[in-house]
């Protein structure tokens, strides 16, 4: 049996919000979506832009024009070139540090730190995608939207 408890939701985005400085985040993921205003300053800066691409695509199109084609879609990334994680993640004094803070993607700013492991699943159950979730500007997803398994 399921009992209902009020959750202080202050509480809750001070835990996930948290930054461990361990640099999983930032070490996990190979790529991270930018937006057009971003890609110009991510390039300046040294990191590696690029678009989502399958060979078969070249069949039809040349690489000039699934390159336009997915711009003009936003499915413009920043790469992560090896297993290294991003090239703006630096380690100091045991810390993991972003070099470009306060300026970095929207997608990182909206990436929560969390303790989304099977214990955190077994306590929340199917509300961890709601407490946990956010969209691409870094919001709560709406409890509205389908949760796609």
């Amino acid at each position: 049996m399921t009992k209902n408890t009020t959750v202080d939701t202050t509480s809750l985005r001070t835990i996930f919000a948290e930054c461990r400085q361990c640099g999983t985040c930032c070490t996990s993921y190979r790529k991270i979506a930018l937006q057009p205003d971003e890609v110009e300053f991510i390039r300046k800066m040294g990191g590696h832009v690029g678009v989502d691409i399958s060979l078969s695509q070249l069949r039809g199109k040349t690489m000039d024009e699934l390159v336009a084609e997915a711009r003009a879609d936003g499915k413009v990334f920043m790469i992560h070139p090896d297993d290294r994680g991003c090239i703006f993640l630096e380690k100091r004094n045991d810390k993991h540090v972003c070099r470009i803070y306060h300026h970095r993607p929207r997608a990182c700013r909206g990436f929560r730190c969390n303790m989304a492991d099977s214990s955190f699943l077994a306590l929340f159950g199917a509300d961890s995608i709601f407490l946990l979730g956010q969209d691409r500007f870094g919001l709560p997803l709406a409890r509205d939207k389908e949760v796609i398994r």
